[in-house]
């Protein structure tokens, strides 16, 4: 999925086209990560659906152990918690502080004990990503699959994941109004459900 980038990876999926293990889909115009995971949702078709930010700051190699649960039948809908072990690049005090605050507010409104809401590795049955209804388009994307996630009566299973996170000259993007964001979208989905 391309959501409008212009750093040339649109070229260079262009050359994956001929391949038939792989489908390339192009958005004309940047849609957010929101709009870019729920047309890469809506287009998948395999059994079990794993995303994948592209900036790499999270390890394909993990993709074992984020698969394993779902495989053994023991639940349908993994997180991968960058504070369950894994090895990790220090993360800025503020944004984990951030983070954590953001999860406790998760658990508090929607009963249960994660501990990384904010991961970027989501990973569920293509069963469970039938039943969400995914509108937001940008920070709003992860705490509205995870209510809606909560909210249809699944329990999320977490496995600690290895994270190399950016520092902002190359490239992050997120400040405290985005956390603002996520606030209101927990408290949205916990007043009215989906």
């Amino acid at each position: 999925m391309d959501d409008g980038s212009s750093d040339g990876t649109r070229e260079y999926l262009a050359t994956l086209k001929d391949d038939p293990d792989t489908q390339i889909i192009f958005h004309e115009a940047n849609q957010g990560k929101g709009g870019a995971v729920r047309t890469g949702l809506q287009a998948a078709k395999g059994d079990i659906l794993l995303i994948q930010d592209a900036d790499l700051e999270y390890d394909p190699r993990d993709y074992v152990a984020l698969l394993q649960p779902i495989l053994e039948n023991r639940t349908q809908v993994v997180y991968g918690s960058r504070f369950r072990g894994g090895p990790t690049k220090a993360m800025f005090f503020w944004h984990m502080l951030g983070n954590r605050f953001l999860t406790a507010v998760t658990n508090i409104l929607y009963n249960t004990i994660l501990t990384d809401m904010e991961t970027c590795y989501k990973v569920f049955t293509h069963d469970v990503a039938e039943k969400l209804d995914l509108q937001a388009r940008g920070w709003g994307f992860d705490p509205e699959i995870t209510a809606q996630i909560l909210l249809s009566g699944y329990r999320v299973y977490e496995v600690p994941i290895s994270y190399t996170g950016r520092e902002f000259v190359e490239g992050k993007k997120i400040s405290w109004k985005d956390g603002l964001t996520v606030l209101f979208t927990l408290l949205k989905y916990r007043m009215t459900g989906f």
